[in-house]
């Protein structure tokens, strides 16, 4: 796996990307996109200087490229052909998710990278999903369904901190309410990972109105939403911000283990907003983080245990990136991440197999191939 980075004004983006990642060729070139580019211009040069190779891509709430943490660029990841097959599966509308045509999608897909590339025994799915359509943890069932023993992860594609617009792009094509789902086959041994840095308390609250189609909570223990998560807090409800949200999410108890369901903002009537899926009758605890630079120091080294990866490709929730930004701990959170090689994108959400969950980061660990026969 090789990186290139270009600021997102840069005249010429793609090609300067193109120069950066070397002469492939590559199985698929991945772009992570800010919102301050132009994404259609960027999508048209992309496939003229990239032509023959798979590019898929979407925008940010901020870019990680091998300097850590930045913003106003683009990053591209190139997949070699010599160590990776990919099959890059376009959902064009997840409005009309038709799961059994979707399973039957990834069955044939991930069927036909197995007859072409017998050898190589290593797999895992990347998804990146338009990070307002609402729609990720249908997706995310649906997807499991199919993709059966193949670890999935992914991230929600952003739009900065306006909230506004997000975008995903394949072959040359730049959508919205669409996914872009890369199989990836693979001589390389991967890791597929997820972490937080969150640890739940005994404070729990239970959501007694919502409205699910729309992420929206409108009371908690029968009292005004963001009201009562004020009042647990011990905090005034017009002091709420996204880093008060950060700094103390909720989590719920799903199949013996806690996840988080990160609050987006407050709307104008006290209702909460969140980023994933929320219903009537959960219950929600409150979580306390760790310190953000020791945790993520402890689990990166760990999956360097044995032999550290050559490359690692992640998903970061935007809401952890805000918290450094609060904590000034930015400086030592890049400082890992290239450390570590890592790569990626913010996002407004992460996908982790057949869930959607929030302030987590999420990503894959790509070690040498193996050994030739």
């Amino acid at each position: 796996m090789v990186t290139a980075t270009v600021a997102a004004h840069a005249a010429g983006a793609a090609a300067a990307l193109r120069e950066g990642l070397g002469c492939g060729p590559f199985a698929l070139v991945i772009l992570f996109i800010s919102p301050e580019a132009d994404i259609t211009l960027l999508a048209a040069q992309a496939e003229a200087a990239f032509a023959g190779t798979p590019v898929i891509g979407c925008t940010t709430a901020g870019e990680i490229s091998d300097r850590g943490y930045t913003e106003g660029e683009i990053v591209a990841v190139g997949l070699s052909a010599a160590h990776f097959a990919v099959d890059p599966l376009l959902i064009p509308d997840l409005g009309d998710l038709n799961p059994e045509a979707l399973i039957g999608r990834l069955i044939r897909a991930r069927a036909g990278l197995g007859r072409e590339n017998p050898g190589w025994l290593h797999e895992f799915a990347f998804l990146m999903v338009d990070g307002l359509s609402i729609r990720e943890d249908e997706l995310t069932s649906a997807l499991a369904s199919g993709l059966g023993p193949v670890p999935l992860f992914g991230g929600s594609a952003a739009d900065g901190t306006r909230f506004r617009e997000t975008f995903v792009l394949h072959a040359g094509r730049v959508l919205r309410n669409a996914a872009v789902l890369a199989l990836v086959r693979s001589d390389c041994r991967v890791k597929v990972f997820n972490l937080d840095h969150l640890i739940p308390t005994d404070r729990r609250m239970v959501v007694t109105e919502a409205d699910p189609k729309h992420r929206i909570v409108r009371r908690i223990n029968a009292e005004p939403a963001a009201r009562e998560y004020a009042r647990l807090l011990g905090k005034d409800p017009a002091q709420l911000t996204t880093f008060t949200f950060a700094a103390h999410p909720v989590v719920v108890r799903i199949g013996g283990k806690h996840h988080v369901r990160a609050i987006q903002q407050v709307a104008e009537n006290g209702d909460l907003v969140f980023f994933s899926a929320i219903d009537e009758g959960l219950v929600l605890t409150l979580a306390e983080p760790q310190d953000m630079v020791a945790h993520l120091d402890a689990e990166l080294t760990a999956l360097a245990r044995g032999g550290a990866p050559q490359a690692i490709l992640a998903c970061d929730c935007i809401l952890r990136r805000m918290e450094a930004q609060e904590k000034q701990s930015l400086g030592a959170i890049s400082q890992l991440l290239r450390q570590h090689r890592v790569v990626g994108f913010s996002t407004y959400g992460e996908q982790l197999n057949g869930m959607h969950v929030n302030q987590t980061m999420t990503g894959v660990a790509i070690y040498p191939p193996d050994p030739s026969p």
